[in-house]
């Protein structure tokens, strides 16, 4: 005979205060990364922008260098991405790595002026209630 599996604690009101935001910087990064592609000739269009505005020399990037900082920032915004969805995926769950990772999201969010410091408030406002830190304690 098999054990009876138990039920599962019924999740806090907050928690969506969490989820939420989560969910709004993943979408938001995901539709980043499927723009970067395109993005090269926008930073070409900036650089000359820039040498106008300045009045200075025009700097020189080779094509090379612009395809390299493209394929890091498509890593580094798929890593985020992977990072946002196993976060929220956590926390659904009520795992305590993602308290702990979604503190990180929140602090880190503060610094992306305007709407992520509103989205990182909310976090930070989430994951101190009483009762989602209890849930999240599994």
């Amino acid at each position: 005979m098999s054990m009876p599996t138990p039920t599962p604690a019924p999740r806090p009101a907050r928690l969506g205060l969490i989820t939420t935001p989560l969910l709004i910087s993943l979408i938001y990064n995901a539709i980043s990364l499927l723009t970067l592609p395109f993005s090269g000739p926008t930073i070409r269009q900036v650089l000359a922008d820039l040498s106008e505005v300045t009045g200075g020399p025009a700097l020189q990037i080779s094509e090379a260098q612009i395809q390299t900082v493209l394929w890091l920032s498509f890593a580094l915004t798929s890593a985020l991405v992977l990072w946002l969805y196993a976060t929220r995926r956590a926390v659904l769950e009520g795992r305590r790595w993602g308290w702990v990772s979604g503190l990180v999201i929140a602090v880190l969010s503060l610094l992306v002026v305007p709407f992520g410091t509103v989205l990182g408030l909310i976090m930070l406002f989430g994951l101190f209630d009483r009762e989602v830190q209890a849930y999240l304690r599994r």
